[in-house]
């Protein structure tokens, strides 16, 4: 089966959900004998030199990016206010992408366009006149839920008016488009139940973020050292700070001053300059790692606390297929069906998490139970071989019945 993935951005480093969950579903769809071909904006705010594309890639039949310049300006925004286009989406319409796209489709026959994000949909009209080739749209969130949540946590009434404004146009944008693609792939079965409240839409199966177990070596040893905590993702994504500014602000004091020898541990891209300033008792700020499984692997525990966002968090699944004890918002484990007390702890006060961590030290070693016990799950859940097998016979059922 021949397959065109279109990506919103170019999808390496893998060091954030997107890029994993895109870079292991397309390749294991190629090792169950799928032909697939990578066309990417190479957006200005993820740029990455394609002069010399990694070995990490190498399972895409071709590579395709095309520079895009989606910077945020104040004068677009203001003028956006006037219209009724999404400026979510907006950013993301580039003539020269969509000139690509139409040479690739005159040029060469596929069978399925899948469309990494709802961001991509501006171009589904371009593909519907140029091909023939089934449209699915793999929705990595439900974008305008991410905008609400972080809306509701917003402060500045003119900056919370704004942003509900602008969420306001996403939504209905996103409405529009979950009944013109052929197939609507969600990434977790609460996403799909959220999207069919929304109304009419396309055909949907459930294709979850996947991993290769065989790519994630636990550090059991980190259970018979001093327990720490690590925190990581991307920090140019505002949910993360948020959660994370809400746990040192809320949380880690109280933490600290019970367990006055833990130490958080933090990691990210893009760290903002008010991380870098900020001292806090047993805060140690890493700014971007080398290799996030080595980061993640020197710690035993996990800190996922999250306030607003949507779909799954890969960085959960790494943790936990790494062996570790992940402590996450209600929130943070959407689409995730781990069950507290088990595989997972889920806390959303300060409360809550100082109960977590007061469980956690009270185990000590026995800790390595529970991690063991989370990379059970994982694996058993979300093995990328099995994903991808699910989501290639879904795509054949629906070319049989287009014929």
């Amino acid at each position: 089966m021949k397959i065109l993935q279109l990506c919103k951005k170019f999808p390496y480093p893998l060091k954030d959900g997107e890029s994993i969950a895109v870079n292991t579903l397309s390749r294991s769809m190629t090792q169950m004998s799928a032909e697939v071909t990578l066309l990417a904006m190479n957006t200005t705010k993820h740029y990455y030199d394609t002069t010399q594309l990694p070995a990490g890639l190498n399972h895409y039949k071709e590579i395709f990016a095309v520079e895009v310049d989606n910077r945020i300006r104040l004068s677009d925004a203001f003028l956006n206010l006037f219209s009724k286009e999404s400026y979510h989406i907006s950013r993301f319409i580039s003539p020269a992408f969509r000139q690509k796209l139409i040479r690739l489709l005159q040029e060469k026959d596929f069978e399925v366009i899948q469309l990494e994000t709802l961001y991509l949909a501006p171009y589904i009209q371009v593909i519907r006149k140029h091909s023939d080739a089934l449209i699915v749209m793999r929705t990595h969130n439900v974008e305008h839920e991410i905008w609400e949540r972080i809306a509701g946590h917003t402060r500045i009434w003119w900056k919370r008016w704004y942003l509900k404004h602008l969420t306001a146009k996403l939504k209905r944008y996103e409405k529009e488009q979950l009944s013109k693609c052929d197939l609507l792939a969600p990434i977790s079965s609460r996403d799909e139940r959220t999207f069919q409240a929304l109304g009419p839409c396309a055909p949907s199966t459930v294709i979850p973020i996947g991993l290769d177990p065989s790519h994630y070596e636990p550090d059991y040893d980190s259970f018979h050292r001093p327990l720490s905590v690590s925190f990581i993702g991307s920090l140019d994504w505002m949910p993360n700070q948020e959660g994370l500014k809400w746990f040192l602000d809320k949380v880690w004091g109280r933490v600290s001053k019970e367990f006055p020898d833990l130490q958080l541990h933090v990691a990210g891209r893009n760290t903002p300059d008010w991380l870098l300033r900020r001292k806090q008792r047993n805060l140690i700020v890493h700014g971007e790692v080398p290799d996030a499984q080595a980061f993640i692997n020197q710690h035993s525990l996990m800190v996922v606390p999250l306030l607003s966002g949507s779909g799954m968090r890969a960085k959960i699944l790494e943790g936990m297929a790494l062996g570790k004890v992940v402590l996450s918002t209600r929130l943070g484990l959407e689409g995730i069906p781990a069950t507290h007390g088990e595989t997972v702890f889920v806390a959303d006060t300060p409360q809550s998490f100082l109960d977590a961590f007061r469980s956690c030290v009270k185990e000590g070693k026995q800790l390595e139970y529970f991690g063991r016990k989370a990379r059970g799950f994982a694996t058993d859940h979300y093995d990328s071989q099995t994903i991808a097998k699910k989501l290639l016979q879904f795509y054949t059922t629906l070319t049989v019945e287009a014929l």
